[in-house]
This record gives structure tokens, C-alpha cells and sequence, in this order.
């Protein structure tokens, strides 16, 4: 353990500790910055066709806790924390934007994999696999989509991002009830926001410059809507989506249905937002067939 021992060592369920236990970090050298990146990342397993994960907004590679040991039994599958999130170290003289951050999976996936893989985003993460799959097309086989983010307008919350107001909203998304309701409202069965759950979603708080970052991040502009572009989306396209998303709705769910020429979409029953966490084995099997 190289980060949050303390707070680490805390979690119960053997899924997140063994993924805890099994982060390593690659320097990532970028265009963005002559200092590199230093990127945290999980590997497992073997196979001809990787799998790349990408999570959500605010969030870590800890959330593919359930669905990796699945998906690796057959392929060689990776979660990566993206720039400015996760356990990835936040370098103070960069900005963290939606272009820098497809950046850095650009030159991760280069370093790392660099063969075509089977993308695979959640929630935000969606949004930022639509972006890397339109700009870097030779880099994905293949697109899956969890309750995606990427057909909304971008936020306007940037433009009040100013002192005080900045560092008042992230001490709003540190303190640990919030958090706990927004978990609760991500799943359809209320357990799956255990103790453990919470603390796999806030051990990356503690990390140096994770204020600084989430308000970059804000002040971009964060992700719009890649309505227009969808249709230059060549590969085949698998959408997943909980029946009882209470987060994103699910009417985006055919949206991106009809956006994207070679795409299915597959309801996952009496779930919410994150399949891969309350329904990993359905979210698996249908990532495989």
C-alpha cells in the first residue's frame, strides 16, 4: 500500500481489498506537462482482446471492484483512474478538462496496452469513452456504455466556480453524508450502500489536490453533449442500463440507442445507476456474449 493505509485497511469486503491491494502506478509521460503523470491502474488476467474500464465522476477505479475478477477470467482487463480522479496523482501545474484527461488516457492506453481494446465507461466515464473512441477510433475494437453520461448539455455550475463558493462545494461533496445519499440514490436495493461502499467511494478524498482538481475540472465545463458526433461511432456499440437509474433517468438509454448506428441496448431489471456494482454478474455476462 502506497496511499491511505490507514483508511484502507478499514474495508471488509474481499472484492475491494483485493483490488486495493493489487494497484500499482505507472509514470505517464504527456504532452500536457514535461513532469509525468503518475497513473493508477489495475490489470488482471490474460486474453487476446483487453478490456479497458474507465469510472464515473468523483470516483476511482475501486468502483470495477465486483465486475473486473468477472471480466478477467476470460480477458486481459484493465481499470484505469483517470487524470484529476482516482488515486492518479493530481500535478499541480496542469488543468484538469475533458481534453487533458483524453489526453492522458491516450498516452496510458499507449504505454500500457497499445492494442485495440474493448472500451468500457461508466456514468462519466461514458462520456469520456464516447470522447477517446471519436478521437482515437484505431485504439477501440469495440464500445460498451453503463448508464452513460454524454447527451446533456454541460453544466453551468463552472461559472459560479469562484472563491469561496468553489472550495465550499467540494467540502459539500467531502462530507461523508452527502455521499452516503448520493450512494443510497445510485442503487435500487438500498444494501449495496454498505460501510464498505462508502469508504471505497471516499478513500481518493485524502489525496493531495483533490479540492484544486475537482474545481479545474468544474471550471472547464466539465462534458457536454456528443449528440452530432455519435454518428461517426463505427464500432459495435453495447449500451447498458439499470431499469431504475434514479442518477441519469433512463430516457438517454434510447437516445443513445438510435444516436449510435451499431449499437444494443440491454435493461438491466431492478437495478439503479451502477450495474456493474449491483448487478456485476448480469453487467458481465452481457459485457462477454
Amino acid at each position: 500500500m502506497v496511499f491511505l493505509p490507514f483508511e484502507a485497511k478499514k474495508l471488509t469486503e474481499n472484492t475491494s481489498i483485493n483490488l486495493v491491494n493489487q494497484i500499482e502506478f505507472e509514470d505517464i509521460y504527456t504532452p500536457l506537462s514535461p513532469q509525468p503523470v503518475s497513473t493508477s491502474y489495475v490489470c488482471q488476467g490474460k486474453g487476446n482482446i483487453p478490456i479497458l474500464l474507465i469510472h464515473g465522476f468523483d470516483s476511482s477505479l475501486l468502483e470495477f471492484r465486483r465486475l473486473l475478477p468477472i471480466l478477467s477470467q476470460q480477458h486481459q482487463t484493465w481499470a484505469i483512474d483517470l487524470l484529476g480522479f482516482g488515486f492518479t496523482k493530481r500535478n499541480s501545474n496542469l488543468l484538469f478538462s475533458p481534453e487533458n484527461i483524453k489526453t492522458h488516457l491516450y498516452c496510458t492506453w499507449k504505454n500500457l496496452i497499445e492494442q485495440p481494446v474493448i472500451l468500457v465507461g461508466a456514468s462519466m466515464g461514458g462520456a469520456t469513452a464516447i470522447d477517446f473512441t471519436l478521437t482515437y477510433p484505431d485504439a477501440v475494437k469495440k464500445l460498451v456504455l453503463i448508464d452513460s453520461a454524454g447527451l446533456a448539455a454541460p453544466p453551468k455550475i463552472g461559472k459560479l466556480m469562484f472563491p469561496p463558493l468553489d472550495y465550499l462545494s467540494t467540502a459539500f461533496l467531502r462530507n461523508l453524508t452527502v455521499r452516503q445519499k448520493i450512494s443510497e440514490s445510485a442503487y435500487y436495493d438500498k444494501r449495496f450502500a454498505s460501510k464498505d461502499a462508502q469508504l471505497c467511494a471516499a478513500l481518493h478524498l485524502n489525496c493531495e489536490r483533490w479540492s484544486q482538481s475537482l474545481i479545474s475540472f468544474t471550471k472547464s465545463g466539465g462534458y457536454g453533449s456528443f449528440k452530432e458526433e455519435m454518428v461517426n461511432i463505427k464500432q459495435e456499440t453495447l449500451i447498458i442500463w439499470g431499469e431504475n437509474d434514479k442518477i441519469l433517468g433512463t430516457k438517454d438509454a434510447d437516445k443513445f440507442n438510435e444516436l449510435i448506428p451499431d449499437s444494443q441496448l440491454i435493461w438491466i431489471p431492478k437495478c439503479g445507476h451502477v450495474p456493474h456494482l449491483e448487478k456485476a454478474e448480469l453487467t458481465a455476462e452481457a459485457i462477454l456474449n
